[in-house]
């Protein structure tokens, strides 16, 4: 192939690398209103009494907006296909504060230090009652996050306000118990993920005006555009008719920005004033009121035959929703899906979950999507359970993984492995990192000890029967195209992965691709970047779009030459019949000159399965035994995405997802005082890796073919942060002997634990 498995250069890098004006503030108009946003120092509390009068009489000062001023109408945040998973919990402002950080009050100004003196202005008498906290005790309790009775579950998904369940469900095949029984070696452990933000460079902005239509343009730096057209007009309670979403270029999402975290804002005060208005969230707002990932506790039991066979598997979670419920009945499932499913003998299974509403920071999606933790104590369990057999955990993956073709058990989006070589990964991941020499540990003489670990995971492709990909594809007069598409391209390059699929159906070069990105009023309907969607499915539909203005392209060549399509060819420059030809651009010309026929096409597509790309990641650190600080020396990744459309932006990816699940494993903890206030609200306090931190990344590709993606391709997005956390955790235990079970394994946690294992000695 010419271009797709081509290492071809980002299309937007050299306008990124030379600062060109593209991201939303910098494309903002100039005379935007700034909004900003009075935030609650309680975690439960009610509003009594909201005094105004002496903010709204400071210089500059041109709206501020109380519970009193906006629509009553509940709706959520979730950028997900209608119908909404997630309920119906918020209003734009409410009198009941949630969590520490939830809006009380909206002010706009012209002048950021004018808006800055009103919020210290405003005076607001608090009703404090008494929060729910630990998500170990919100189910039942007394104490109701959200007691209203307007609140909404649209889909039957078990939630209960007055239980504080957001979602709650059983999934059962087989009898557990008594396989469990049956099995020589069994294992019951919990395991403890704590909450992450995502900590993209470009925090949450967005910017709003109204055109001279009377509709309701939205600028903003998101991963839904078509869904953030649908929530602003429930929000606002207007027909989405006159809401505008145009989406440029993103800083960095990792799934923050599939909730419309900040939109509403500025929406509401444009909305009102009929001003050009804008919100820029600080780094402290978007560490202290977003969408971090869902803090969970995942108890596992297994069980495995004298032969190492994986028979049985119970995993129950209960996962923390915070304040609001935004993607917290949809994370959950992934957390039994995505992991029980790597286990292809499994006999019989039962995943059962619930998630509770608490005082905290409303949680959301993040890459991995309830697949990172759920991976992370299903593997750690097996990895236990390997030890207690005592084998070797990668002999245990060998025995077990998926293969082409071998059942996915309780992963109900394509009951069998469509395409796999997860068994080829191994073999190369365990030549990588030198395995049958490092396992399990070396003593390095000096107090230092070298471990190794291993960890395999699974995701999916898009969200079968659910998410739509579109793409619009037209010849223009010069004999170029250009492809209008309605996903979001959040820097992972999918403009340029999707131009090249372009470029390759048509035979043309790919500077004559000219994508743009996304625009409501004029893209085609996409369900946005998220779910490991976008080259998978957004990437058949470019294809679908390619074949058919072929064909068209064919037809009106052909009819130029005086013959039948069918005796005609399109090479990608002429259309051929005999020995007479016409060039594209002619034919593009012709086609804009007293042509009733437009060379344009739009197509759509979705799937009605969803094919799981795979990874092994092993892992070596040191760890030093008197401290207990880690140091991560090597990451071996092997992946098959099944045709790396390009493979230098696969790599990045790759290395970016084991990065963040570096994070995750060893540094990364969202930390909250008696009073629900988060600790750790800067970058001075929540830590995240360095470059310096995160060791060596190698980064290898086995390619399998999946015959219902686009060129054989699948995804790569999310799966890639799956592995760092139990190979990691695997790789200390085994320099350590001791088992961490609750993320991340600080140094403390691993010192403490050698004391108390000498102690025990004595």
């Amino acid at each position: 192939m010419k271009y797709v498995n081509q290492p071809v250069q980002k299309k937007d890098a050299m306008a990124l690398v030379t600062g060109q004006p593209v991201y939303t503030d910098d494309i903002a108009p100039d005379n935007c209103l700034i909004v900003k946003v009075l935030r609650s120092p309680y975690a439960n509390a009610w509003v009594e009494e909201i005094r105004t009068g002496t903010a709204e009489q400071v210089s500059g000062i041109a709206c501020i907006l109380t519970y009193k001023d906006v629509p009553k109408k509940r709706f959520t945040l979730a950028g997900q296909t209608d119908p909404e998973l997630s309920p119906a919990d918020r209003y734009i402002l409410d009198r009941h504060l949630r969590f520490v950080g939830d809006a009380v009050a909206i002010v706009a100004g012209e002048t950021e230090a004018a808006v800055d003196k009103a919020l210290k202005r405003i005076k607001v008498n608090y009703r404090v009652e008494a929060p729910v906290l630990d998500f170990h005790k919100a189910k039942d309790n007394p104490i109701l996050v959200h007691p209203e009775e307007d609140w909404l579950s649209k889909v039957p998904v078990g939630a209960d306000n007055k239980r504080n369940l957001c979602a709650s469900n059983v999934e059962e095949k087989g009898d557990v118990d008594a396989v469990l029984s049956s099995c020589k070696y069994r294992i019951e452990r919990t395991y403890r993920t704590k909450a992450n933000q995502q900590t993209m460079m470009e925090t949450f902005r967005a910017c709003c005006y109204m055109d001279y239509f009377g509709r309701l343009n939205v600028l903003s730096s998101t991963q839904i555009p078509f869904h953030v057209k649908r929530i602003l007009g429930n929000a606002l309670d207007i027909p989405a008719s006159k809401i505008r979403v145009i989406k440029p270029r993103i800083g960095g999402g990792f799934g923050a920005k599939q909730t419309a975290v900040c939109e509403i804002y500025p929406a509401i005060v444009t909305w009102k004033t009929g001003r050009p208005s804008k919100i820029v969230y600080s780094r402290y707002e978007s560490m202290i009121c977003s969408s971090p990932r869902h803090e969970m506790e995942i108890r596992v039991r297994a069980g495995a035959d004298e032969n190492g066979i994986i028979k049985a598997l119970d995993v129950y979670t209960l996962s923390n929703g915070g304040a609001y419920g935004e993607h917290s009945p949809t994370t959950v499932g992934l957390s039994g899906h995505k992991s029980i499913a790597l286990y292809r003998h499994t006999e019989a299974y039962r995943f059962s979950y619930d998630v509770v509403y608490t005082n905290l920071q409303a949680a959301g999606a993040y890459r991995g999507y309830g697949a990172t933790q759920g991976i992370y104590a299903v593997e750690s369990a097996v990895n236990e359970l390997s030890e207690i057999m005592g084998m070797d955990p990668v002999k245990v993956r060998e025995l077990n993984m998926p293969v082409e073709g071998g059942p996915l058990p309780a992963y109900g989006d394509v009951p069998y492995a469509t395409s796999c070589s997860m068994d080829r990964c191994l073999v190369r991941a365990k030549e990588m990192m030198n395995w049958d020499d490092k396992y399990p540990a070396r003593d390095m003489g000096n107090g230092k000890v070298r471990g190794v670990g291993v960890a395999m995971a699974m995701q999916g492709s898009s969200i079968a029967c659910v998410d739509v990909g579109g793409a619009s594809l037209k010849l223009n007069e010069d004999g170029s195209y250009t492809l209008a598409l309605g996903c979001t391209d959040m820097g992972t390059g999918c403009d340029t992965i999707l131009s090249q699929m372009a470029a390759e159906c048509l035979e043309t070069p790919l500077e004559n691709v000219n994508a743009f990105g996304v625009d409501t009023d004029i893209s085609p309907y996409d369900s946005g970047s998220y779910a490991s969607a976008t080259t998978y499915t957004t990437g058949n539909a470019v294809i679908k779009a390619c074949e058919e203005l072929r064909e068209k392209i064919l037809a009106f060549g052909a009819e130029m030459l005086g013959t039948e399509p069918e005796s005609a060819e399109f090479d990608g420059e002429f259309v051929i019949s005999g020995e007479s030809r016409v060039s594209l651009k002619e034919i593009a010309g012709k086609s804009t000159c007293g042509s009733s026929r437009e060379l344009q096409v739009t197509s759509s597509y979705s799937s009605e399965i969803s094919p799981p790309p795979f990874m092994i990641g092993m892992a070596e650190v040191e760890v030093d035994k008197e401290t207990g600080s880690v140091e991560v020396l090597d990451y071996v990744a092997v992946v098959d995405c099944g045709t790396p459309v390009n493979p230098n932006l696969a790599r990045v990816q790759t290395e970016g997802g084991i990065a963040q699940g570096i994070g995750m494993a060893l540094y990364e903890d969202v930390q909250y005082n008696e009073k629900g206030k988060i600790r750790n609200n800067s970058f001075m306090q929540y830590k995240i890796p360095s470059r310096q931190d995160i060791g060596k990344i190698r980064v290898e590709f086995e390619s399998s073919y999946e015959k219902s993606g686009p060129f054989g391709a699948k995804s790569i997005g999310e799966l890639v942060i799956d592995t760092p956390c139990p190979a990691i955790a695997n790789a200390i235990h085994n320099a350590t002997g001791l088992y961490v079970r609750e993320l991340p394994i600080t140094p403390e946690k691993i010192a403490m634990g050698l004391w108390e294992k000498e102690e025990k000695a004595e």
